[in-house]
């Protein structure tokens, strides 16, 4: 049994032995046949091989330099929230309190930290802001406001119809005297059975939704304070507002003057958290100061310069935007001076002034022939102007002077281009045969209470505001033609009243427009004044930053506000969605 087990494992070694000398022969032909025999033809294909794999690290170093240079294509710089917006303004800050807001630096204030119950939108025309809604009756003598829900001030007390009773009872108030007081003059206001303001009128007035434009101040801080005394509380150095920001704090002792506000963005603000966490006002003396911080770069932006002090600007940081507004620069006749109270002798002077030469001073200057802008109402046909004839100008200025030259006092204010401006009105007037005295003022309170209070000029070369919507009552009604109005020629016209009355009286704006179509006539026949031109803002702004937006129309300067939520000064890299 045991020889029998043996001769088979002998016999199953041997065959197993065979096996594996046969496979380990055929594994070396086969390394044989295909390797050994084979290297010989890499010598065949080595040229192949080579400009494959050029090919190859071509393609990855081009991989690379795509992704190098073009990397940005896959991704954006786009403005993010946070940092702070720094501007540059004039005029001292006696109060913070909206109601009294008279310097600029006072009014970017206001604007900056409250919001009113209409306001101007970026269309450049009267919109809602505190209110959801402003109704006005079939009449224009009863308009109805219904606030927004959810209103609340910086300190998180909730925005009410007590507040805006309370601030329109102290704007109606005499002892307050707010710049505010003759847009509510012989207004009663009360609220109704729906909870809605309702505003009764004595009369009709189409444009009293732009004179909501008034900004609301708190009862619950101010309610208790003797009206009189409402200027010196402290609500006025650390008020709680309503608007995009609140008072942060105030530090002083700069250069040039300087005084800087330091305001946040308010978490409250019925719009939503502005972009920029704060906002930053630096307020001057004058424009020297503002010079000089544009051009050290401690302030993001300023509206207090004008193109002609372009060449002042050294900062190679800065770019400069111009915008349109609803204003105009005039020449006004003091009709109450014997000089030029005579319309002949207006007459003479506008055919005599070559109103182009003016208009060059100011670049990219839009001509204004007429107290009225054309947005703000649809004139079929506007009268026509004379045409110019200096030497028929001339001779009627010679007989109606009786041969001798009349005086005549020229004043003007230190603003943009205006001393420029008036500099060669004043060489026009000469040429005319006039001696002509230019006086060049601060615009300052000491201007408005001695000269423009006192009308203590034969004419004065000036800028005033014509609003979204037109309203000529305030600068030619006879009832302005005092030291408190704005009739700034003193021109007194008893039909003129009437249409400037009845145009304000009619909700009809077909009506309107024919009222201000005849009142356009008497205009130019009694030449109270002689239309220049629309003056622009010039704002200067760091280059880096998002500012007001192009499209945003602007009525006045402080409206370039209207969308500060969205102005920033940081920027991220954010990939871009396929």
């Amino acid at each position: 049994m045991a020889n029998s087990l043996k001769k088979r494992g002998q016999k199953f070694i041997r065959k197993f032995s065979r096996a594996s000398i046969k496979a380990s022969e055929q594994s070396s032909e086969r390394i044989r046949k295909n390797l050994i025999e084979r290297v010989s033809h890499i010598k065949n294909v080595r040229l192949l091989i080579l400009e494959w794999g050029l090919l190859v690290v071509g393609l990855i170093m081009l991989a690379l330099a795509q992704a190098f240079w073009f990397g940005d294509s896959y991704a954006e710089n786009v403005y993010t929230t946070g940092g702070t917006y720094t501007e540059a303004t004039i005029g001292e800050v006696n109060s913070m309190n909206p109601l009294f807001a008279t310097t600029n630096s006072e009014k970017v204030l206001s604007k900056l930290m409250f919001a009113t119950i209409s306001t101007i939108d970026y269309s450049g025309h009267p919109g809602n802001q505190l209110a959801e809604s402003i109704i006005a009756s079939e009449n224009g003598q009863k308009w109805t406001v219904k606030l927004r829900e959810g209103l609340k001030w910086s300190d998180g007390e909730p925005i009410t119809n007590d507040d805006v009773i309370f601030t329109t009872d102290l704007i109606k108030n005499s002892a307050v005297s707010t710049i505010y007081e003759a847009n509510l003059s012989n207004v009663k206001i009360s609220v109704n059975e729906n909870e809605e303001i309702v505003f009764d009128l004595p009369a009709a007035y189409a444009d009293f939704y732009s004179a909501l434009n008034i900004p609301i101040v708190p009862k619950h801080i101010l309610g208790d304070t003797d009206p009189k005394t409402l200027i010196e509380n402290s609500f006025s150095n650390a008020p709680v507002t309503s608007g995009a920001f609140t008072f942060n704090a105030t530090q002083s002792g700069g250069p040039n003057s300087e005084k800087v506000y330091y305001l946040s963005a308010n978490e409250n603000y019925y719009l939503g958290r502005p972009m920029l966490n704060s906002f930053a006002v630096h307020t001057y003396a004058d424009k020297d100061g503002v010079i000089g911080a544009v051009n050290a770069g401690s302030v993001t932006a300023t509206a207090e310069l004008s193109g002609a002090d372009a060449d002042k600007i050294t900062s190679g940081q800065f770019n400069q935007r111009d915008s349109s507004l609803n204003s105009g620069a005039f020449i006004f006749f003091n009709v109450a001076r014997p000089s030029v109270q005579d319309p002949a002798m207006r007459t003479a002077i506008r055919q005599g002034l070559d109103l182009k030469q003016v208009r060059e001073i100011v670049p990219e200057a839009v001509a204004l022939d007429y107290p009225l802008v054309n947005t703000q109402i649809e004139i079929a046909e506007y009268p026509a102007l004379p045409e110019k004839d200096i030497e028929a100008a001339k001779a009627k200025i010679a007989e109606l002077g009786g041969g001798e030259k009349v005086h005549l006092d020229v004043a003007t204010v230190n603003s943009g281009y205006l001393p420029s401006v008036t500099g060669k009105i004043a060489e026009l007037l000469e040429a005319l045969g006039f001696e002509v005295n230019v006086s060049v003022y601060e615009e300052n309170q000491e201007f408005i209470n001695n000269v423009v209070s006192k009308r203590s000029y034969d004419i004065l070369v000036y800028e005033i505001e014509l609003g979204a919507d037109p309203d000529l009552l305030p600068y030619y009604h006879s009832s302005q033609a005092n030291s408190a109005g704005l009739n700034l020629s003193n021109y007194k016209n008893t039909l003129v009243d009437d249409l400037l009355l009845g145009a304000r009286d009619t909700m009809d704006n077909n009506l309107r427009a024919k009222k201000y179509e005849a009142f356009l006539q008497y205009w130019v026949n009694d030449v109270p004044a002689i239309g220049l031109y629309r003056p622009n803002l010039t704002y200067y702004y760091n280059k880096n930053v998002r500012t007001f937006s192009n499209d945003v129309r602007l009525v006045t300067a402080i409206d370039r506000f209207s969308d500060v939520t969205d102005w920033a000064v940081n920027k991220a890299t954010k990939n871009k969605t396929p």
